[in-house]
């Protein structure tokens, strides 16, 4: 007789040799049996997806892999001991009981194990932004189809129900003609930010060559590593991929779009005295053709000030929607509705808290129950790899027209830069072999 665990074993073989021979995938998992997840990456978020997975109690946590020893311990102390611990993340990849993968990585890292999972047959759970680049972005998306693998983003603001609301008065019309939509973010780290330590060797509890991976060999820093590494070109993009891939993304959905025409983007590490090489102050604008919601053409405009953190109505992030009869702001304690001051027309002002039971932000609970949700049913989940590959190039034209200094025009249908290779060489980068995305 088979047990549940050769069960579960039974089907990641299957998934592994069959999808890639193009068959249709069916219910996976069974609806009452637990699914087999492996971790890739348990720093701070990662350690906390876990959490929100253990706790729906429908997973089992069976493999854990993180170069950084810290890390991988406290995360196998989270599962009592239960799941087995791992440098490199292929180790778990090989395991045939495991169903679906978490990867909460550096940016940097995303691509490869997610193409990986998918060939090995396993379900996706990937961290934002998606990618490193809009090339390795593309080139996953066509990894979920082509082995057709559930995948969900990390973009969890989409499982949001005030966000859902959100998104439905501002579609409804409701605002009037929408011209204009006013994202940022706001902080003050300055003078000395992260610091300047000096190069130095690795810890000795760090694979200092895996965590590098596919980016170039730089000397061990510890800014460059460990919570700080988005302030490096090699491994992220700043504030512009981590944050602004989330509040951009909200912005594509509501206004039923899936990219900009053009963008500019000013701005500098002007006033930091740290290593860091993204802005400390940046501005990014981006127009739009017209919109299914207004029927007219609108910019976004996203503000990132590291340096000062006074903001409108002491909101250090978020989103705002002008129309021409009034204006929506939102972020992920709830949103507001404020009329335009006119004699007739005007509703009443509105505050919807949207703050959900569960750690960290309130989207990662139901986000991680869709999830598991989709890959029983097969149905796409809430933040879809194709949409999320939108909202993370969004991002990425901003990073490649500030590094370039000027205004680009961009074709979102092929997804190149129109009429300028500088541009578009900046799509992809240099591999550091042996990994390679190809």
């Amino acid at each position: 007789m088979m047990n549940r665990r050769d069960f579960n074993k039974s089907i990641a073989l299957t998934a592994a040799l069959g999808f890639a021979e193009g068959s249709e995938p069916g219910e996976l998992v069974a609806a009452n049996d637990r699914i087999g997840l492996g971790f890739i990456g348990v720093g701070n978020m990662g350690l906390q997806l876990m959490r929100n997975f253990i706790r729906t109690g429908q997973v089992e946590v069976l493999a854990i892999a993180d170069p950084y020893q810290p890390y991988l311990d406290q995360a196998i102390e989270k599962t009592m001991g239960k799941a087995e611990g791992y440098k490199d993340f292929r180790s778990v990849l090989d395991r045939k009981d495991i169903d679906a993968v978490v990867i909460a990585v550096p940016e940097h890292w995303h691509a490869i194990p997610m193409i990986m999972a998918c060939q090995a047959g396993k379900d996706v759970y990937v961290e934002k932004p998606l990618s490193h680049t809009i090339y390795e972005g593309r080139k996953m998306v066509e990894a979920a189809s082509q082995y057709k693998r559930v995948v969900q983003v990390g973009t969890q603001q989409r499982s949001g129900e005030h966000f859902k609301k959100a998104v439905e008065i501002i579609r409804s019309g409701q605002l009037g003609k929408i011209s204009f939509v006013e994202t940022w973010n706001n902080g003050n780290d300055w003078p000395v930010g992260m610091g300047n330590p000096p190069d130095s060797d690795p810890p000795s509890w760090l694979d200092w060559d895996l965590w590098l991976g596919p980016a170039p060999y730089h000397k061990y820093n510890p800014n460059r590593c460990i919570g700080s590494f988005r302030s490096f070109w090699d491994y992220g993009g700043g504030m512009m991929t981590d944050w602004a891939t989330h509040l951009v993304d909200i912005v594509l959905w509501a206004m039923g779009v899936n990219a900009p025409s053009t963008v500019n983007v000013m701005g500098g590490r002007y006033l930091m005295t740290d290593n860091g090489e993204t802005p400390d102050t940046v501005e990014a604008v981006w127009e739009f053709p017209e919109s299914p919601v207004s029927g007219k053409h609108f910019i976004v405009r996203y503000s990132y000030r590291g340096t000062n953190a006074h903001s409108p109505d002491k909101k250090v992030y978020g989103m705002e929607f002008y129309g021409t009869e009034g204006t929506l702001f939102v972020d992920r304690e709830g949103y507001t509705l404020w009329p335009e001051e006119k004699p007739i027309g005007a509703w009443e002002h509105v505050a919807d808290s949207g703050v959900v039971n569960g750690a960290g932000s309130p989207q990662y609970w139901p986000h991680a129950l869709n999830f598991l949700e989709c890959i029983r049913t097969r149905q796409m989940t809430n933040s879809d790899i194709e949409a999320a590959h939108r909202s993370t190039t969004m991002s990425h034209t901003a990073v490649i027209s500030y590094r370039l200094g000027r205004k680009l025009r961009w074709n979102g249908e092929q997804e190149q830069f129109v009429d300028d290779a500088e541009a578009n060489k900046l799509m992809t980068k240099e591999y550091r072999k042996p990994w390679v995305v190809s």
